[in-house]
């Protein structure tokens, strides 16, 4: 049979050939010639059905609307009495009862304390005792002069004998004033040993028991009173956040009320809120080198004791404005390299990368110094998946309000 085999350095033509000579050349030609053929067959499918385009990222936006805000300054507080009170004693001697219940409120007057009163009260007999010695000497100087001064006149006594009637009538009324005084003394240390509250407040624990003798020098100190009513709520600014605060309503960019009027809220150690609102009502001008800070008092009404002296709370305060403020969700805002950013709509539809810069949070919100415009768009959900300079599709979600919390409440 007559086999075509194709030599090499020869025109392309078909001759028979023998057949061992046609086996002795490989395949491989007509196997790369298949797979030209199929290459060329997949680049045409491939033309004629191109990719679709991957689908528009779906983003909910939301619209800049400058506005004024007003904004509000938490801090770490903790209560003080507006008068803490020590009871001590005044005099030195045994003390004999306690007349109060420890950890109670005492009112103002109440007896708390009795020492024994028997020396003093012996004190004061000898002092008046002493005193109408006294007395009685004053009488007889006094009667003294009475005679001396008409037999001095008339020359039957010596010049030296009335002055000497004189002298001795004006010691005796000397002496008659120091006895006084040391009736009056004998009188006030007797008072001592009943130890009265000089206030209306909550009593702490005795630090003296039944017995002891005391000293007003050494171990004079027996209790404590607090007044609840007013509470004191203390609290401490920092340096740097007052440089801060400063700077800003010196820009415009934070404006405080008038007269400095702002209102306290509490929020106690299990999340509820004081009932009552506060205000300042003091601030300390010098700076604290220890800590760094600057010391704010608040004082609060606190008719039912609700709030007690030492309680760690948050202070909120209100009254400030941030004028034309800008705020997006805290969710829009990402986190770049060197700054932070957020995705901008533009009107062509496609989504712009933009550094802005931030200031402090707000609920939900957070407030945008600078980097963004009055009716610019800011990708909210779905900022995470945009692409820089491409197309996003924007929808609502009719179970969330793409406006700022802060923005929707005005």
């Amino acid at each position: 049979m007559a086999r075509a085999c194709m030599h090499e350095n020869e025109p392309l033509q078909w001759r028979p050939a023998p057949a061992s000579a046609c086996r002795s050349r490989p395949l491989g030609m007509f196997a790369m010639a298949f797979a030209i053929a199929l290459l060329g067959l997949v680049d045409g499918c491939s033309k004629k059905e191109a990719l679709p385009p991957p689908p528009q990222v779906e983003v909910t936006v939301t619209t800049v609307a400058p506005h004024d805000t007003p904004v509000d300054f938490e801090f770490t507080a903790q209560t003080e009495s507006s008068r803490e009170v020590e009871i001590r004693a005044r005099v030195d001697g045994f003390l004999d009862q306690r007349m109060y219940t420890e950890g109670q409120m005492v009112k103002a007057g109440q007896t708390m304390f009795q020492m024994d009163p028997k020396p003093f009260e012996a004190a004061l007999r000898t002092a008046k005792g002493q005193l109408a010695q006294q007395q009685a000497r004053l009488e007889v100087a006094e009667a003294n002069l009475a005679r001396v001064r008409p037999l001095a006149a008339e020359n039957a006594l010596s010049k030296k004998d009335l002055d000497d009637a004189v002298g001795n009538e004006k010691q005796s009324k000397a002496a008659v004033i120091a006895a006084q005084g040391e009736v009056d003394t004998a009188l006030l240390n007797l008072s001592y040993t009943t130890i009265k509250s000089p206030l209306t407040g909550l009593s702490s624990f005795a630090r003296q028991q039944d017995g002891s003798y005391v000293t007003a020098t050494q171990n004079g100190l027996l209790t404590y009173v607090y007044q609840l009513d007013p509470m004191w709520v203390n609290f401490s600014i920092s340096e740097n956040q007052q440089l801060r605060y400063r700077d800003q309503v010196s820009s415009g960019q934070l404006r405080f009320p008038a007269n400095n009027a702002f209102s306290v809220s509490l929020q106690l150690a299990d999340g509820s809120t004081y009932k009552g609102h506060g205000n300042i009502d003091f601030a300390n001008p010098a700076f604290n080198t220890e800590t760094g800070t600057f010391l704010v008092r608040a004082v609060f009404a606190n008719p039912d004791g609700t709030l007690r002296p030492g309680q760690f709370v948050r202070a909120r305060i209100s009254g400030a404005i941030r004028p034309n403020a800008i705020l997006v969700p805290q969710r829009a805002v990402l986190q770049g390299a060197k700054s932070h950013f957020v995705w901008v709509v533009g009107k062509d539809g496609k989504a712009r990368q933009r550094v802005v810069e931030v200031g402090e949070w707000h609920g939900d919100d957070w407030f945008i110094l600078d980097g963004l415009k009055d009716g610019e768009r800011v990708v909210v959900d779905g900022a995470i998946r945009v692409v820089a300079d491409t197309p996003v599709k924007i929808v609502t979600k009719p179970d969330q309000d793409q406006q700022p919390a802060s923005a929707a409440a005005n």
